[in-house]
C-alpha cells in the first residue's frame, strides 16, 4: 500500500534543502511578516510585487536559459481552464487578503515564529482537502468551461519565449521605477 508513499530519499533531501532555501528568502525578503503583506493590499509597501516580479524574471531566465543550452528541463504546463482560474485565483486572493498569507509566506511565516500563521495554514490545509474531495465534481462541472488546453504565450503567438521575457524585464524595470519615485515622493512629502 505504501510502496510508492514516500520518494527517493536524495529527491526528498534536495526537496527539503530547497524549501528551506526558499523559506529564508521569504524571510529575509520580508514576506513573511502580516504587515507587508497587509501593506501590498492597501497600496502601501509593495515589497511583495518586487519580489514577485523578481522572482518571475529570474525564474523565467533560467528555465529558458537551461533550455536554450540544452538541458532537459521538463515544462509541466496546466491546461488554460479559464473558468477554474478565475474562481481559483477569487478563493485564493480573498484567503490572502484575509490571513494576510499565501501558502509559501504562510509556512515561512510559521518558521518566522508567527503562531497566527500557524491557523491559516491549517485552514490552508483544510481547504486542500475539501477541493480534493469536490475534485470530481469541480472537474466535470467547472473546470472544463472555457479549457484552452495547453495553452502559452509562446505556443499563442508562434513567437520564442525570450520576446515574452525581455518585454516582462522592461514592464518590471518600468514598475520598479515608478514604485521607487513614489515611494522617494511619498516619504519627501511626510517629511515636510
Amino acid at each position: 500500500m505504501f510502496e510508492n508513499f514516500f520518494a527517493d530519499p536524495k529527491i526528498l533531501m534536495l526537496g527539503a534543502i530547497t524549501g528551506f532555501l526558499f523559506g529564508l528568502l521569504l524571510q529575509k525578503g520580508g514576506v513573511t511578516r502580516f504587515n507587508v503583506i497587509l501593506g501590498q493590499f492597501l497600496f502601501k509597501d509593495f515589497t511583495v510585487l518586487k519580489i514577485m516580479l523578481t522572482a518571475i524574471l529570474v525564474g523565467g531566465i533560467g528555465i529558458y536559459g537551461m533550455r536554450a543550452m540544452g538541458w532537459d528541463v521538463p515544462l509541466h504546463i496546466k491546461n488554460a481552464a479559464l473558468v477554474g482560474n478565475v474562481v481559483g485565483g477569487l478563493i485564493f486572493g480573498v484567503g490572502m487578503a484575509v490571513l494576510g498569507y499565501c501558502p509559501g509566506t504562510g509556512v515561512a511565516a510559521m518558521g518566522d515564529g508567527s503562531r497566527h500563521a500557524i491557523f491559516g495554514v491549517l485552514g490552508m490545509l483544510v481547504g486542500a482537502a475539501l477541493y480534493a474531495e469536490a475534485y470530481p465534481w469541480m472537474k466535470s462541472e467547472v473546470l472544463g468551461i472555457v479549457d484552452m488546453g495547453k495553452l502559452t504565450l509562446t505556443t499563442a503567438s508562434g513567437q520564442s519565449p525570450w520576446w515574452f521575457i525581455a518585454g516582462m524585464l522592461i514592464i518590471a524595470l518600468g514598475v520598479f521605477l515608478f514604485i521607487e519615485g513614489w515611494e522617494l515622493k511619498k516619504s519627501k512629502y511626510f517629511r515636510e
